[in-house]
């Protein structure tokens, strides 16, 4: 177990929630502007320079001049972890509520969310790109059978098919000699936190998440990718597993047309979409608006309002 993190009891967060394209940074960015704040990144494709238009990162224009944590810091190639984001997360918060100003955490990656807010311990192993390679050769059947012997509870949890998964929990015995299941925790960190959700009905979601991707392929996502290929970016690297980034590669190396591509990218959203859907509704204590409707914003903003002013939000129990 990592030493208890020093955390500020009864510090203020305000965290915008939701699935993909459901609003989340305009709101963040208004609420900044509102309450004095700056906002704290959980997207983990916004992490990346040079992936702008592919992953919708707001550009400075529509951040409005609010500060914005966790954009830009890594190149595509570079690795970046759960308990590097919680480091940093945490650290900013800390930071820019030391300096008078109302921590905003927005983004919709569900695991760096649930972490952020439950206070997960998780293992420090580095990874190791010779074990993941000689492990990626075994199947998803051969690593669930190893994984069983050796951390049942992870193997358990992860079940027989999340391959990425199967292989982070063995690197981690076998680098640690300790179980994952064993280094794992929880450690809720002592805040108020108020969760706003942004929620639309499916289909409607689905349209819009459509007609972005057609825009984000006009806009210049093949160009874009282009730049990334000059750069030395490779398909296999960390960040091009962002969606729609393989499939603008096959359309520049002639495996699919652009149609395809465009197709495919929306499937393969429409997807995630579902999955966080699956897993924001296993979130406690968020406050749900629909952002399709015109008075949501309004809302939102009377919450934040009074959030800040000192009424209640979810305790911490660190």
């Amino acid at each position: 177990m990592e030493p208890r993190r020093d955390l500020t009891a009864g510090l203020r967060v305000v965290v915008v929630l939701g699935a993909t394209a459901t609003g989340k940074t305009a709101l963040a960015v208004q609420l900044a502007l509102e309450l004095d704040g700056e906002v704290i990144n959980a997207d983990s494709r916004y992490l990346y320079r040079g992936m702008d238009i592919g992953t919708a990162k707001p550009p400075l224009a529509e951040r409005r001049g609010v500060p914005h944590h966790l954009i830009d810091m890594l190149d595509p190639g570079d690795d970046f972890s759960l308990a590097t984001f919680l480091d940093l997360a945490y650290a900013d918060i800390e930071d820019v509520a030391a300096r008078g100003r109302m921590p905003i955490v927005a983004g919709g990656t569900p695991q760096y969310l649930r972490a952020l807010i439950e206070g997960w311990v998780v293992p420090r192993v580095a990874p190791d790109p010779t074990l993941r390679e000689r492990l990626s050769k075994e199947s998803n059947d051969a690593l669930f059978a190893r994984l069983l012997r050796v951390d049942s509870a992870a193997a358990n949890r992860i079940g027989p098919t999340n391959t990425r998964r199967l292989i982070r929990a063995l690197e981690i015995f076998e680098l640690s000699g300790a179980p994952m299941s064993a280094q794992e925790g929880r450690q809720p960190p002592p805040y108020r936190l108020l969760l706003i959700g942004l929620v639309q009905d499916r289909e409607l979601l689905f349209a819009r998440i459509d007609a972005r991707v057609r825009a984000m392929f006009a806009a210049g996502w093949l160009d874009e990718v282009r730049r990334l290929q000059a750069c030395g970016v490779t398909r296999d690297m960390p960040a091009m597993s962002a969606h729609g980034y393989r499939e603008a590669l096959d359309v520049l190396e002639g495996r699919c047309s652009l149609d395809e591509a465009i197709a495919h990218t929306c499937t393969m959203v429409h997807r995630y979409v579902r999955h966080q859907q699956t897993w924001f509704r296993r979130f406690p204590n968020v406050i749900w608006l629909d952002s399709a409707t015109p008075a949501f914003e309004q809302r939102a903003r009377a919450l934040a309002a009074a959030f800040a002013a000192g009424e209640p939000g979810q305790a911490g129990e660190g």
